[in-house]
């Protein structure tokens, strides 16, 4: 059996991302292993696109760094592989005065991490900007892009396998076996063998470290995200991608529209508990995946601590009367014929056992394999950022 120098669990775009690094380390003698018949099936291939420019992060912490070096790594690379970018801009709205001091910080965090054009909107600026939206106060932000996130999958895919790497899909990880000098990776497409592991199995992550062996104290929630979108004829109601202040207490940014790089616009989503990791539909129930939540200590935590804003997302989940609603805190003159639904995305969301929803990434190292347990957003702009990190840390094993 050929012996591989690293195996990659995982081809969605912090996989791949991270063995295109290890490529440009001159480590060809790569495998990733993709459980579904193609890379980006899951939060890859259902991401919204866009390519965010750093305004909500921390300044100086991880996602921060890798999210505005990422960006422009990222840019770099559609323009190498003449993928489509449209650089579209946002808008960041203030409805109501009580959410200025919290605007305000974002001006802040957007400054601090060096993002150039940002500007502070009154309300008549913000008409001129956008005028079918209705606030208070904006921050524009040019540097906020869109691009099609399966396109770039395939690129690297092409990449790889022009350098040598091997791309599996179909190949799901069921068995991990370590030892003294390489990890036997048993997967529904064959046996293999590497010298160092990495784990980017996305929802799945949490099992895979379990597969080799480590107890992390984290598990995947899933959460679907659940979107409308504006009927063709009303797409001119956004010119710039719509976001509203964000609570800070969630790791999620509201109720939102969204250019996509096809030219349509996208309202949404909603945040509800999935029902299968891979649960993109309300009748889409695993009782594995269920029981796993059900016996998970932090997953009850978890839900006494957020059971009311759980509750508000899910009656909205089941009424495009309040989702119209909540829309037209953005944009007044919506009507519930302007949208129509429009798909869900499911977000694999690590939570600790004292019920906390883990909001940066999280990386543990054990026994010569890397274990990316929690990639929230911005990991998709940050993807090609987040692999070179992680290339050096599969370095030092």
């Amino acid at each position: 059996m050929q012996v591989h120098d690293v195996g990659i669990v995982g081809g969605g775009i912090v996989g791949l991302a991270t063995a295109s690094a290890l490529m440009r380390q001159e480590l060809p003698n790569l495998v990733v292993w993709e459980a579904e018949s193609r890379p980006a099936a899951h939060q890859t291939g259902h991401n919204s696109g866009v390519i965010h420019s750093g305004l909500y992060y921390r300044p100086g912490s991880k996602k921060a760094r890798t999210c505005v070096r990422g960006r422009q790594q990222l840019l770099e690379f559609c323009e190498r592989r003449e993928i489509p970018v449209d650089r579209c801009g946002k808008v960041v709205v203030a409805t109501v005065p009580e959410q200025l001091p919290a605007l305000q910080e974002l001006e802040r965090r957007g400054q601090a991490n060096g993002l150039r054009g940002v500007k502070r909107l009154n309300a008549e600026q913000l008409t001129d900007h956008e005028p079918h939206v209705r606030g208070v106060a904006g921050l524009h932000v040019p540097e906020t892009c869109i691009v099609s996130y399966p396109a770039v999958a395939r690129a690297l895919v092409e990449e790889l396998r022009e350098g040598g790497a091997s791309v599996n899909a179909g190949a799901r990880v069921v068995a991990l076996e370590r030892d003294a000098s390489k990890w036997r990776v048993t997967t529904t497409a064959g046996e293999f063998a590497v010298r160092r592991l990495v784990n980017c199995a996305g929802l799945h992550a949490d099992r895979v470290a379990r597969l080799a062996g480590i107890k992390t104290g984290l598990q995947i929630v899933p959460f679907r995200g659940e979107y409308y979108r504006l009927r063709e004829e009303r797409a001119h109601l956004v010119r710039h991608l719509v976001y509203p202040v964000p609570d800070p207490r969630f790791p999620f940014l509201g109720v939102h529209f969204t250019r996509r790089i096809d030219g349509g616009v996208e309202a949404g989503p909603n945040a509800v508990l999935a029902l299968r990791r891979e649960g993109y539909r309300w009748r889409d129930v695993s009782l594995r995946d269920v029981t796993a939540m059900a016996t998970f200590p932090g997953f009850w935590r978890m839900s006494l601590r957020y059971w009311r804003v759980g509750w508000d997302e899910v009656r909205r989940s089941l009424s495009k009367r309040r989702f119209v609603e909540d829309l037209r805190a953005l944009i007044p003159e919506l009507e519930q014929d302007d949208v129509e639904p429009f798909g869900s995305g499911v977000r694999a969301q690590a939570v600790d056992s004292k019920g906390h929803l883990i909001d940066d990434f999280r990386v543990e190292i054990h026994d010569h394999a890397v274990h990316v347990l929690n990639a929230p957003s911005p990991a998709a702009t940050a993807s090609l950022a987040i692999g070179e990190e992680i290339a050096r840390l599969v370095e030092t094993l």
